[in-house]
């Protein structure tokens, strides 16, 4: 499973202490680099920065059309990592796509992405605790 994530996704799941969701869901997440430099090169740094450093299940790619980080950056006005997270997950045929921002998720839905955000990351964990409980 080919899982794309933007910057909100492991920031707002790090200040719930509840980023170790994503290899337990996922086993392995993809971020553009623009989504690496938005959790690391900031100061002070956001939750999830020493994490994302260090992490064995934390794939890192650089996007290959820039014309569609460009077009997303100019028309329809998104941030550095929205854009990459959408172009690579539409390059690499991603199967899930973690975005929070409204326009962002829109942009997406209308490019036939599936998507996810930290509500939906919360969910699926909670049915999978239930799944596990009713079949002991």
């Amino acid at each position: 499973m080919i899982v794309i994530s933007d910057t909100s996704a492991i920031t707002n799941l790090a200040a719930i202490q509840h980023l170790q969701l994503l290899p337990q869901l996922y086993t392995q997440v993809t971020i553009p680099e623009a989504v690496y430099c938005e959790l690391t090169d900031i100061d002070p740094p956001v939750p999830g920065t020493s994490e994302v450093k260090t992490a064995s299940w934390l794939e890192v790619l650089q996007v290959a059309s820039r014309e569609i980080v460009e077009r997303l950056r100019d028309k329809v006005r998104l941030d550095p990592g929205e854009c990459e997270a959408i172009a690579l997950a539409l390059e690499l045929s991603a199967d899930l796509l973690l975005i929070d921002e409204r326009r962002g998720r829109a942009e997406a839905n209308r490019l036939g992405l599936r998507i996810t955000g930290l509500l939906g990351i919360l969910m699926r964990r909670n049915t999978k605790i239930l799944s596990l409980l009713s079949n002991r």
